[in-house]
């Protein structure tokens, strides 16, 4: 089958309410409504940059639904495989504004939503089968066991098929029974990626390693193609088989919100790579665009169109 997509993705999008004032959740006393979830961040991004990219997941009947659906509509992600569940409700979430490029504090209200109900029954081969690339995240087989089996199997065949696929652990530890069970599964769907792009304090929770290269060393082999290790302020570097390296970061002077920020980092690793750029031009593109992301209220706000990329990236 020839592909007619360029990415699929799977997963759990919610409406946020983000604070209007900094302080603690508790004293805000308004909010914004806004739309977020790893992978559709990562979809919209990669549709603002032209790519073909549909979203698999559930939502609930109710107004949190359509207000995804419409947002990412307006976006240009394809939602065909977007099921309406009416017996589960849409996940929200509460976050906090932070100051001085502080993590936000993030409250989710996401049991028994629509999108735990995920399992291989969402699962359409063909539809799959028709993107060049897969994009997950260890979010969704956080949410239930039947999640943690769609992902699974979707990575397996995509992987098996020839298609790549991209893994960012995106560490939710209070999904997991435990740390350690958590590492454990993460770890061992890292190794069914092409791709796999952590953190360097989630590489360091989930393998016990301190520095970016015994992290990568890790995954490579544990099956991974590639690992690119995101540093913060500093960069990233990557490593395959053919080498090894770093990037400079972009200097940033007011971070307002640093959620998303590795959703955007991904959507440059992917575009990149899917475009047959190098490994260093694909990580220039992703710490641009993932610090673009952290200038900007929200998950999808800060995500660059085409035209707004600078010349080289």
């Amino acid at each position: 089958m020839n592909p007619t997509l360029d990415v699929i993705t799977v997963g759990e999008t919610m409406v946020s309410f983000a604070a209007d004032q900094p302080g603690p959740l508790s004293e805000a006393a308004s909010f914004t409504a806004i739309v977020g979830g790893a992978e559709t961040n990562v979809a919209v991004g990669l549709a603002r940059l032209g790519l073909r990219v549909t979203w698999v997941s559930r939502l609930g009947a109710d107004s949190f639904a359509q207000r995804i659906r419409a947002t990412l509509a307006a976006e240009a992600v394809d939602c065909r495989a977007v099921v309406e569940d009416p017996t589960r409700p849409t996940g929200f979430m509460l976050k906090s504004r932070a100051l001085a490029g502080a993590d936000p504090v993030v409250e989710y209200f996401r049991r028994g939503s629509a999108a735990s109900a995920l399992s291989l029954a969402d699962f359409d081969a063909r539809l799959f089968l028709s993107a060049r690339h897969l994009h997950v995240t260890g979010i969704t087989p956080a949410l239930s066991p039947s999640c943690a089996e769609l992902v699974e199997h979707a990575m397996k065949t995509m992987r098996a098929a020839g298609r790549t696929v991209s893994f960012d652990p995106n560490l939710r530890p209070r999904l997991w029974p435990s740390r350690e069970v958590m590492a454990t599964h993460l770890n061992r769907l890292a190794g069914l990626a092409d791709w796999v792009l952590p953190g360097i304090a989630e590489g360091r929770t989930l393998t016990g390693l301190d520095t970016p290269e015994a992290i990568a060393a890790f995954y490579r082999e544990r099956g991974a193609a590639a690992v690119v290790v995101k540093l913060g302020a500093e960069g990233s570097y990557w490593c395959d088989a053919d080498g090894e390296g770093r990037v400079s970061g972009v200097r940033v002077e007011h971070v307002v919100d640093t959620v998303g920020a590795g959703d955007a980092f991904a959507v440059g690793v992917i575009s990149g790579r899917l475009e047959g750029l190098s490994w260093p031009a694909t990580l220039a593109r992703a710490n641009w665009i993932g610090a673009q992301a952290i200038q900007v209220v929200g998950d999808i706000e800060g995500l660059p169109r085409r035209e707004a990329l600078p010349a080289g990236l």
